[in-house]
């Protein structure tokens, strides 16, 4: 699938929520990735809107759905380029009037990406908090440390029941097989397991996270990359696995192995 086109995951007249769409040309040497818009009452708060090389085409996405003034709250899960590179565009376009959140270890790397002016930063500390908007709407900002980064969060809309996992969920796809909403998780699991294997820290890390989320209401998992995985029976087998899959340190003799050598250019990407 090569859709360009925004999908609405949730409608009920008063909250949106947007998964924004897709560059129309697979490029196998960048990172594919998925950005998220939630509208309440007069506000926009973008998820994860990426890099530079990506923002045209998410302004435009944004665009077509609300007046980008609308937009009070940008939530970047962690510092990596794919997510944050672009927070600069964002920042000068809007005229700074907007409230970045990003986990406090990550602040001091926002020079690198060009942001000097942190007075419109708001540091995410280690233990979540919320993000509440004008109208009383209440997000609830999740930690998933070191999944993947040492400094992650997640993000729980309990309205729309949504959440915004970042890393965690990610599916990488060969050219010519993504798809945006999981059908089939058994075979979706070949799209995911590399990565977590590869790139989340360690099983006790991922049966934290999921400790934190696990007895509330979510209809859909919203992941960074990859496709959207939607329904309560899809979101227990994601999780059940998730609890259960040994990654990171867990494997680390494997990774300084002469095999894991070889499974750095294969098996994990």
């Amino acid at each position: 699938m090569s859709s360009v086109n925004s999908i609405k995951l949730y409608d009920d007249g008063r909250v949106q929520f947007y998964m924004l769409g897709w560059e129309e040309i697979e490029d196998e040497g960048s990172v594919q990735t998925n950005q998220y818009m939630l509208l309440s009452g007069d506000e926009v708060i973008l998820m994860d809107p990426g890099g530079a090389h990506v923002f045209p085409r998410v302004l435009a996405n944004v665009s077509e759905i609300a007046n980008i003034n609308k937009i009070t709250h940008i939530f970047y899960s962690h510092q990596d380029p794919d997510v944050s590179s672009g927070v600069i565009l964002w920042l000068s376009m809007l005229n700074n009037k907007v409230k970045v959140h990003i986990p406090g270890l990550w602040v001091r790397f926002l020079p690198h990406f060009g942001v000097y002016d942190q007075s419109t930063i708001s540091p995410i500390p280690d233990g979540g908090g919320e993000l509440t908007l004008r109208n009383g709407h209440r997000l609830e900002i999740i930690p998933a440390h070191f999944l993947h980064s040492t400094g992650q969060a997640t993000l729980y809309d309990p309205i729309s029941k949504v959440l915004f996992s970042a890393d965690i969920g990610a599916a990488v796809f060969p050219p010519g097989k993504r798809y945006p909403i999981v059908e089939n998780f058994e075979n979706h699991v070949n799209y995911m397991k590399g990565f977590h294997v590869r790139y989340m820290a360690s099983n006790q890390a991922c049966r934290a996270w999921i400790n934190l989320i696990k007895d509330k209401n979510i209809d859909i998992i919203a992941p960074q990359h990859g496709s959207v995985i939607k329904g309560r029976e899809m979101i227990g087998k994601f999780l059940a696995w998730l609890g259960n899959l040994k990654c990171g340190v867990d494997i680390i003799d494997e990774i300084y192995s002469t095999g894991g050598k070889k499974a750095l250019s294969s098996r994990y990407r």
